[in-house]
Order: C-alpha cells, then structure tokens, then sequence
C-alpha cells in the first residue's frame, strides 16, 4: 500500500514513517517546509495547512492517508482568537485534505484526534469510552471534534473511508511539554511534592500509537469507526514518578504533602491547572479496539518509559 503521511517530521510522524517502511509499504510524507526524511519517504511540500492548502501532488498514488499535521494544545495560546486559529488548521485544514482525497480516489483517511473531545478528566470510577457524548472544553478540543464530525459527513457523501483514534498523552523520544519537564525534574533529583497524587491516568507510548493508527488503516473494521487507545495499565502520578526514576537510573525523591494546600497554593499562584493534571485522573478504555481490530499495545508502559530515558539521557 502507498501512503501519506502528514506531520511526517513530527514526534509521532517520525516514527510512523519507519515503521511503515520496515512492513513494505510506500510512504509520502507532507511537510510545510523542506525538511529531510526518512530514507524511502518521498517528502511533498505542502505549506500550511488549512482551507485552501493544495494536495494534488501529494495525493497522487495514495492508498491512505495518515492525518497527523494539527495545530497542537499548546499551554499559554497567544493567539487574538485561540479558537479561530484551530479551527482553521484542524477543521478546513481537515476538511480540504479529506475532499481533496475522496477526489483523489483515496480508499482511507486515519485521523489522529485526542481524547480531549471526551473531555479533560474522568472522576471516580468514570471511564472514557467512544460512546460519551463529546465534552470537549478548550479551542483545541473543539477543534477536534468539530474536525470528527466533518469527516462523518463527507464520508457519508463519497467513498471515502474514514477511521478515527483518540490518543491520551502521548510520550516517547522527542516528547516535549510537562512530560519532559517531568522527567528533567526526576533526573535532576529535584523532590517533587507528588508522592500523594492517588490518581489514575491512562498514557500512550509512541510506539502503541503507531502501531494503532496501522492497525486502523488496514483493519477493514475500521472504517467508520472512533477508537480510544492507551497502554496496558494505569498509573497514578505518583507511581509514574517512580517508574520514571526507575528508568533513569535515578532515587526517587518525591514526598509528601497534603493535595488540598496544594491546590490552595496553586491557585494562589494561578497555577491550578497544572495541579489539576498532575492530582486528576484521566481514564480510557479501550475495549472496541481490542475487541474490534484485535490490537493490544505491543509495548508495556515500562518498556516506553525506558526508551524515552535513553532517548532523553542522550540529549
């Protein structure tokens, strides 16, 4: 099968590009700018990407197509108007490349959304799944599943199929924002007040990610269909600390200190959303992809913490 890959210089473009050359398939990968790629990959610049972004070249030969290439959640947006922007990028830009692949005759187009569309935390012994009515509460969210939506319909109104995925936190090499923090942290033997995060959270390695996304562009289940995907286990934010320090060959120094003056403190700093989601939980379930495609993560959580210490130890 050829495939584009769009974000193919991306943190998980990278690694879906190669590993869908060492299964024998033929790879395009979009970028906005010049930018080497992979050995084997045919790079096809396509500038930025929204409504009127032209796909022709890119799309010549294509089989499926990978929708990576999204303008990111980012912490303090200081965009005029946050939701403009997305929706731009994530909503036409999707809108347009999908038209432009059922014109294309593309069979298939694998859409990475995020389980923000679900929402920001689960509370007790809530679990997301794929048939919760959407909740998404920021721009980015918004963006994501207005984009959903959009290729519900035009699926329903040309041949083209479609099949969505809806990661957590992604981490691996390359990973950047509060993961990475988090792990300079812990490298650095910096105490961390956490060891009283009773939390639990769903996370997805890169590499259970690439394997999931392959899974549902060539799984003729897939089509039409929206999939949660994580790794095997939970975590609280506290045990993840101590994985992580494991996997870094580091103590862990973390200690505790009462989560309620946490807070109390952090809203006072105006930092109450970053405690939010080291204290929240955020849960998946991801029982229709098993169930469905058959897939299960083919890396523990263990197993990606410790590529993604190597990755960072060498930096």
């Amino acid at each position: 099968m050829k495939f584009l890959v769009t974000g193919a210089n991306g943190f998980v473009g990278k690694p879906l590009c190669e590993e869908l050359l060492a299964r024998g398939h033929a790879v395009k990968g979009a970028v906005r700018t010049p930018l080497p790629l992979a050995d084997h990959v045919e790079a096809v610049v396509v500038g930025d990407i929204d409504g009127g972004t032209d796909w022709q070249r890119a799309l010549e030969g294509v089989d499926v197509v990978i929708h990576l290439a999204a303008r990111v959640h980012v912490m303090r947006d200081d965009a005029v108007d946050p939701l403009a922007e997305f929706l731009k990028v994530n909503l036409q830009g999707t809108e347009n490349l999908a038209h432009q692949a059922a014109h294309a005759g593309v069979k298939r187009l694998v859409y990475a959304s995020s389980v923000k569309v679900n929402g920001e935390q689960t509370a007790g012994d809530e679990v997301f799944t794929e048939s919760d009515t959407a909740n998404p509460q920021d721009p980015y969210g918004v963006s994501k599943w207005q984009a959903e939506q959009a290729l519900r319909r035009i699926a329903s109104e040309t041949a083209l199929e479609f099949a969505i995925v809806r990661p957590p936190l992604v981490y691996g090499p390359g990973v950047k924002g509060n993961f990475i923090s988090l792990f300079k942290a812990v490298g650095q033997g910096v105490p961390l007040p956490l060891a009283g995060a009773r939390n639990a959270r769903n996370l997805v390695y890169v590499g259970n990610l690439v394997d999931a996304l392959i899974a549902c562009a060539t799984h003729p289940a897939a089509a039409g269909q929206t999939y949660l995907v994580r790794d095997g286990e939970e975590v609280s934010t506290a045990s993840l600390v101590k994985k992580i320090a494991t996997a870094l060959g580091r103590a862990d120094r973390s200690f505790y200190f009462p989560p309620g003056l946490l807070r109390a403190a952090a809203a006072l700093l105006g930092r109450s959303a970053q405690i939010d989601r080291l204290f929240g939980s955020l849960r998946v379930n991801d029982a229709k992809i098993q169930r469905e495609l058959g897939w299960v993560p083919p890396y523990t959580l263990e197993q990606g913490l410790r590529v993604t210490a190597d990755w960072y130890i060498k930096q």
